[in-house]
């Protein structure tokens, strides 16, 4: 896996839909974080997440724009995914955010997301959230 900084952050799917949006709790953070100069990527899973849609053209420009950077999917991160999934219970239908935390893990990066129910299970595994750096 590739390694990044500690101040690096990967978004997960609902936080970059919430980011989107002008005013939101998420767009002000993620504008906080670029304004601090953090290297903010997206796991290729999260950008076929977001482009499944309903998503316009404005909104596609503008996401392509903030998080150019897609981490791909590779055999570290999917061996690291599984191993997530064994670890937290084999829940049914959570291996995609077990691959969402595996990727940003592997980067080194913290997770910005807005389903922190979804996510904090893996905290203990070492994923790192981030957190609004306004609070």
């Amino acid at each position: 896996m590739s390694g990044g900084t500690p101040d690096d952050i990967h978004l997960d799917t609902s936080f970059l839909i919430r980011a989107l949006a002008p005013g939101s709790t998420e767009a002000a953070a993620l504008r906080s974080w670029l304004g601090d100069g953090r290297a903010i990527a997206i796991s290729t899973l999260v950008w076929g997440e977001l482009l499944c849609g309903p998503l316009d053209g404005t909104s596609e420009r503008l996401a392509r724009r903030v998080v150019p950077a897609h981490v791909p999917l590779g055999t570290d991160e999917a061996a690291a995914a599984a191993t997530l999934f064994n670890a937290t219970g084999r829940r049914r239908g959570s291996f995609q955010d077990c691959i969402v935390a595996a990727t940003a893990m592997g980067s080194g990066a913290a997770l910005a997301t807005s389903d922190v129910d979804d996510f904090g299970r893996f905290v203990s595994h070492g994923l790192k959230l981030a957190t609004d750096p306004r609070a």
